[in-house]
């Protein structure tokens, strides 16, 4: 069972933990992910996702989005 949030800086193929932790929150499901399951994040975002889908969905809306600026 997960017990504390970690904090964690993102980059392009690793991540920075600033806060221990051991586990973070999907941005899109809220679904809590172990830090030695972590395979998905955004650099630009600095979000994590629990999987690609949820990284698809978030994708996907920003691409719908950004017509609209």
């Amino acid at each position: 069972m997960y017990k504390k949030l970690a904090k964690l800086k993102f980059f392009p193929n690793n991540f920075k933990i600033l806060e221990e932790g051991d586990h973070v929150i999907c941005a899109i499901s809220s679904k809590k992910i172990g830090l030695d399951k972590l395979n998905y994040w955004s650099v630009e975002d600095q979000e994590a996702y629990f999987s690609y889908k949820e990284a698809f969905i978030k994708r996907d809306f920003k691409e719908k989005n950004s017509n609209k600026i």
